[in-house]
């Protein structure tokens, strides 16, 4: 007889007649038989549990009576042996008090956000560094929690976390959708303009924003990307032209593909030219409108798992310390 045969929890018998299955054990008896089990002796097992032997004996009893069968032998002066039922079914309760212990433990480590599995959604411009920096720093903090990384638009996150898909998800601001969630912003930034090589703009240490108005822009799409497509449209429009848009794109990185292509100049997070291309020249733009301000946040769930906020804590000090 092993242990797997006497774990399952009881349940009434049914009206066919069915033996009802075997009763649920208690954990402590399990463990006190493991620790006669290891001693062979009722009175250093009884110190080792820290309780009288009277009440061990009592214990073990009640475990062999539920099991129907005898685990040990008595010998004198308190000394017991196993029988071939008590042998066999050591290992299997060394295992049920392990995975009890592995139970408690993911349970307690998921309450306090240091367990279980946080699942983050990230837009493309974060893995120029920024995601990088927050994923290393977590990990080292919390080693015990799986983190399942999915990129996606600001759009797509804010759906998936809205649903309970994703746990957190770094997203583009402004954002043009509604969420349920709450954003927590991390930074703000500018635009920058990115210009293939070979236009005359590359020749200026910064430029003005209407100095952009004849040249051809690859955009941001309005529907998979509408945040920055507002944005980037306000700026156009607050230095008095509405761009000429030859080419639209969802992720920061294509726009910035299609400039190298020399498909047109595109406004861009002032953190890519931190990142250099070859190919591609960035300028500062010195009279960019405010309100064109765009920025990275962090959306969360409400109420957000312990994980969650471990995450949210940890991507602010990123970006605090710099």
């Amino acid at each position: 007889m092993t242990m797997k045969a006497v774990v399952a929890e009881t349940a009434p018998r049914p009206a066919g007649g069915e033996a009802p299955s075997a009763p649920m054990l208690d954990l402590r008896r399990v463990r006190q038989f493991v620790t006669l089990a290891e001693t062979l002796n009722f009175r250093r097992a009884a110190e080792r549990l820290h309780m009288a032997q009277p009440p061990l004996s009592v214990a073990i009893q009640k475990l062999e009576s539920e099991l129907g069968t005898r685990l040990f032998e008595r010998g004198g002066s308190g000394g017991v042996s196993l029988t071939p039922s008590g042998q066999a079914a050591l290992g299997e309760a060394r295992r049920l008090l392990f995975h009890n212990a592995q139970f408690l433990g993911a349970a307690h480590a998921a309450a306090a956000g240091t367990g279980g599995v946080l699942s983050v959604g990230f837009v493309g411009s974060t893995t120029n560094g920024v995601l990088q920096r927050i994923v290393r720093m977590f990990r080292a903090e919390y080693p015990g929690v799986e983190l399942v990384l999915k990129e996606g638009t600001s759009e797509q996150i804010c759906e998936r976390v809205g649903s309970g898909e994703q746990d957190v998800g770094l997203v583009r601001t402004p954002l043009m959708i509604t969420t349920r969630g709450r954003l927590s912003q991390l930074l703000t930034e500018p635009f920058v303009a990115a210009l293939p090589l070979g236009n005359a703009l590359t020749g200026q240490a910064e430029i003005q924003m209407e100095e952009l108005a004849g040249e051809a822009f690859v955009f941001y799409s309005r529907r998979d990307g509408a945040g920055l497509h507002a944005a980037a449209m306000l700026a156009c429009q607050r230095a008095g032209f509405l761009p000429r848009i030859a080419q639209e794109a969802t992720q920061v990185q294509t726009l910035i593909a299609l400039v190298e292509s020399g498909l047109g100049v595109a406004l861009v997070p002032s953190v890519m030219q931190y990142h250099p291309n070859p190919r591609v020249a960035y300028r500062p733009i010195a009279n960019l409108s405010p309100a064109a301000e765009i920025g990275l946040a962090l959306l969360l769930p409400e109420p957000s798992s312990a994980a969650a906020q471990r995450f949210q804590e940890v991507a602010i000090r990123c970006f605090r310390d710099g």
